[in-house]
């Protein structure tokens, strides 16, 4: 297989642009939509759900690729992205960091005011929570994108079709051995990999500096 027929660039960074989006959008409305919950209800057990969501914060993902690897091909997923944007829904780190922020932004009298209007609680979450929400959704979404753009171990864990691999597997390619490294294209692979960052992180920052801050203090 020649240089130009594995480092295509385009392609990968295509790929590496759907997987992101896909899981920050996932990420995002799933944790916050998880984190209302244990915010706003009165659930029972929602002090030990709490308390495992903070264990599964802590477990890295080395320990139960075995297992997340069985799954899937249980489920036919392996070699397809869903198998990297589904889990995404259950990101417990991501609700941790929603529910921080969430109790420190929710106006309870807003919830009662829009059930007295007849909202459903979707509604409610959708038209009220949502918008009250944006500067944390953002920092969380810039946290999900990051982490999804420079994914290396899950997806070649999971993807085995060149045609699918992301700007991080592609580099990773450009290796080679001992003898043969393409120091020249891993270079640019790079370069081009930090460039959305650099442009997410200009454009956002100001997001990500008062999402944190509200997310720290509680009233």
């Amino acid at each position: 297989m020649s240089l130009a027929e594995v480092l295509d660039l385009p392609r990968g960074f295509a790929n590496s642009a759907f997987l992101a989006v896909s899981t920050t959008l996932v990420t995002v409305y799933f944790a916050l939509l998880t984190a209302y919950g244990l915010v706003v209800y009165d659930i029972p057990g929602k002090k030990l759900f709490v308390g495992l969501i903070l264990v599964l914060v802590m477990l890295p993902m080395q320990l139960s690729i075995m297992g997340f690897y069985r799954f899937m091909s249980r489920l036919g997923l392996v070699d397809n992205y869903a198998a990297l944007i589904l889990p995404a829904m259950a990101a417990a780190g991501a609700v941790f960091f929603a529910k921080q922020y969430l109790e420190s932004v929710v106006v309870r009298d807003l919830i009662d005011a829009g059930r007295i209007d007849g909202a459903s609680e979707l509604g409610i979450f959708h038209t009220i929570m949502l918008p009250i929400a944006v500067p944390g959704a953002v920092t969380l979404g810039i946290f999900a994108f990051v982490g999804s753009w420079n994914s290396f171990f899950t997806p070649f864990i999971m993807i085995s079709s060149i045609k699918k691999y992301t700007l991080p597997m592609l580099v990773q390619l450009m290796r080679g051995d001992v003898y043969r490294t393409e120091y020249g294209a891993i270079y640019l692979g790079l370069a081009i990999t930090v460039v959305p960052i650099i442009i997410l992180y200009a454009i956002f920052a100001r997001y990500i500096v008062s999402g944190i801050a509200m997310g720290a203090v509680k009233e």
